[in-house]
């Protein structure tokens, strides 16, 4: 009995080694799973489902196959897909999830988000998190043709890589505090849903944290990114793992 959790794959045209990593390990160990659980930033970025880049396509039939033999697979979006909408939901098989929601994790309430919410002292990115997830805004995005909508990705990842690079140049302590989770946020996130577990990714810092909340212990598992290689989490009844790949 074991339950998988991976995030952060970013997974694009450029990087085929980790497209097929992610394929092997679909194709590994995913079929005697109890579920699957993908935590945002699957894709370096979507622009919409009708995108028929053959990247989407692949990842997109390896996830189906797991669906088919019986696996649940569960999405929530990140920061790089929140554009992903049901008609690729549906075509994968796999359920969209709120973010964040609360899932019972072998009759343990367990909190799943992608982690971005938690970075609150970054302010700006809060504030671009807040429009892009305007349904008028969105739809607005949507409408334009599918060349602006792939530009206009392009030109903001070209933006964020200069923005975060120039900070880690010339603050790095301040890039640091800023691209990781506040603890003010977390411990207010544990108390508002009840929880002492939560799951996520988005920081591309993979730990295990203890901590305390209004004296009760929690524990936060941060999901690994896959950049450089593979990063999972593996809950059975009564451990876990988190391991590269």
């Amino acid at each position: 009995m074991t339950t998988l959790f991976i995030s952060d794959l970013h997974l694009d045209a450029s990087r085929p080694a980790i497209t097929d990593l992610f394929g092997a390990f679909m194709q590994r160990e995913t079929r005697d799973a109890d579920a699957l659980y993908l935590l945002g930033d699957l894709f370096e970025a979507w622009v919409g489902d009708d995108d028929p880049s053959d990247t989407g396509a692949y990842v997109g039939a390896r996830i189906r196959e797991v669906a088919d033999a019986g696996v649940p697979v569960f999405f929530i979006r990140g920061n790089r897909d929140f554009l992903l909408g049901e008609t690729f939901a549906r075509r994968a098989g796999m359920r969209i999830l709120p973010d964040p929601a609360v899932i019972m994790l072998y009759g343990k309430p367990t909190l799943v988000l992608h982690g971005d919410l938690l970075c609150t002292g970054d302010t700006a990115y809060q504030a671009f998190r807040a429009q892009t997830r305007n349904p008028a805004w969105q739809a607005q995005f949507l409408a334009q043709p599918l060349a602006a909508r792939l530009a206009f990705a392009a030109q903001a990842r070209a933006a964020s890589q200069a923005h975060q690079g120039g900070m880690k140049q010339d603050d790095k302590a301040t890039f640091e505090t800023l691209t990781d989770v506040a603890p003010a946020t977390v411990a207010a996130t544990f108390a508002q849903f009840g929880i002492d577990t939560m799951i996520h990714g988005h920081t591309h810092r993979p730990a295990i944290h203890d901590l305390v909340v209004n004296d009760r212990s929690c524990q936060r598992i941060v999901l690994g990114d896959w950049y450089e290689q593979g990063s999972v989490l593996r809950v059975e009844p009564d451990r876990m793992a988190l391991d590269s790949l």
